[in-house]
């Protein structure tokens, strides 16, 4: 078991969110859900955490109601070796109503940032020559979802 879980509030829609979650990712599952009984803030029944796992990170999801929200300070950062990879990862969690943001950020239907990034991102912009890493840079602040091929050819300055 990992030391630290991260924990997502939702309100309500805990146990939809870790479902969806799961079905976007492999080697993902739903392990034990703890539900509401009588006299609590939601319907008795209705998830209260769910713990699930994603690619081997473990998450909780909390009903915890209104009180509060996701903003982007927090993000999920999903790392693609390959540019299919990216748009799958991509069409999936903008699915249903989830928004792109910019430079490979968007917001999932349930409020969650994300960071789409393919690999060879970090390796262009830690690059020796500082010349090619701000071109990457350049090419990266112009993009919504994150384009491989234009990512390298502004590495080789074409």
């Amino acid at each position: 078991m990992q030391k630290i879980t991260p924990c997502l509030w939702f309100d309500g829609k805990a146990e939809e969110a870790a479902t969806f979650y799961t079905s976007v990712f492999k080697r993902s599952k739903i392990g034990a859900i703890l539900r509401y009984g009588e006299g609590a803030p939601f319907p008795k029944g209705t998830a209260l955490t769910v713990e699930f796992t994603l690619e081997g990170q473990s998450f909780l999801a909390l009903n915890g109601g209104p009180h509060y929200s996701f903003t982007p300070a927090i993000s999920l950062s999903v790392d693609c070796k390959s540019q299919k990879e990216v748009d799958a990862y991509w069409g999936k969690l903008t699915s249903g109503g989830g928004k792109a943001v910019q430079c490979g950020w968007l917001t999932d239907k349930y409020g969650v940032s994300w960071q789409i990034v393919p690999s060879v991102l970090v390796k262009r912009l830690c690059d020796k020559d500082p010349i090619k890493a701000k071109r990457v840079m350049a090419a990266m602040m112009g993009m919504v979802k994150l384009d491989i091929a234009a990512l390298e050819k502004a590495y080789r300055g074409k």
